[in-house]
């Protein structure tokens, strides 16, 4: 006789939570650049993911006002969701005008990000953000584990006593760590540079050699090299810091429009004139000094 499946339901039941008092979410952001990076969000980002889910539509504050728990997952595959963390439900924080709710810190870097704003724009003057606190609910099973979501996607959050949700699999890494691509394929906007993965800040952190910076508005070019005791992710932490790395030509340009890649990776040794007689060298050819 086959067995049937382990479920979510089973998992939080069996620890003494009542189902019944457990809202489930699978969050997937609708905005498509936010979406882009939300992997990152969760993975790097902690407390911008949880800036993300204190504030709904009216709907949705309507089922949590009735909660007592959110389980927390993200899209991962079609039909399936990646688990983030049991949290608690602690009251109402405030009650926010959609000014308010735009002005918090942590919500400007996510419209930043991509994300659309406040989520009271859709006629109501104001919105509740709720308190979560996480649990230590299997924290170690956080962007591991994987469970099947039922019925249609669009219907993003579901009470977890009225549907049953299959353990699709308990990966053995987290799902959310994204390889190191290969020097040459790395491509990135200036947001993204204040939150990319820490493996990848690891092999930015010794690669030293020659970047380009395309401003995607008009596409002027400007060409930069990290030698020496610098690395490029010294120097595109700069630009993540100022937005112009102290270079004149992009102090009046907006930053947003950046993109970020690198032309050629050089040996940590090569003496500082190379380099710049290399990075020179691709300014001619680019032709980036001409307007």
């Amino acid at each position: 006789m086959q067995s049937l499946p382990l479920t979510l339901n089973q998992l939080i039941e069996r620890d003494g939570i009542d189902p019944a008092s457990v809202l489930v979410f699978r969050h997937r952001p609708w905005e498509q650049q936010l979406n882009r990076v939300f992997d990152w969000i969760v993975s790097e980002r902690r407390d911008l993911f949880d800036c993300y889910q204190t504030t709904h539509a009216e709907r949705t504050e309507s089922a949590l006002e009735r909660a007592k728990y959110v389980a927390s997952f993200i899209r991962y595959r079609p039909k399936q969701a990646l688990f983030v963390g049991l949290y608690r439900l602690t009251g109402l924080n405030s009650v926010l005008t959609n000014e308010q709710c735009n002005a918090r810190p942590l919500h400007q870097e996510l419209i930043g990000f991509g994300m659309g704003g406040s989520t009271a724009s859709d006629g109501r003057v104001s919105i509740v953000e709720f308190g979560l606190e996480v649990t230590d609910w299997h924290n170690a099973w956080s962007e591991r584990l994987i469970i099947e979501w039922p019925g249609l996607e669009r219907s993003w959050y579901r009470w977890l006593d009225r549907n049953t949700f299959p353990i699709a699999a308990i990966a053995e890494e987290s799902r959310l760590k994204a390889p190191m691509p290969d020097w040459a394929s790395i491509v990135l906007d200036w947001h993204q540079l204040a939150i990319l993965p820490s493996e990848w800040r690891f092999a930015l952190s010794h690669w030293r050699g020659i970047y380009l910076i395309i401003d995607q508005s008009d596409g002027q070019q400007y060409v930069g090299s990290a030698y020496g005791s610098e690395n490029i992710l010294q120097r595109w932490d700069e630009y993540s810091r100022t937005g112009h790395g102290g270079n004149k030509g992009l102090r009046n340009r907006d930053k947003t429009r950046f993109q970020f890649s690198i032309l050629q990776r050089v040996s940590p040794d090569m003496a500082d004139t190379d380099v710049i007689a290399l990075e020179n060298s691709w300014k001619n050819r680019l032709r980036s000094r001409t307007p």
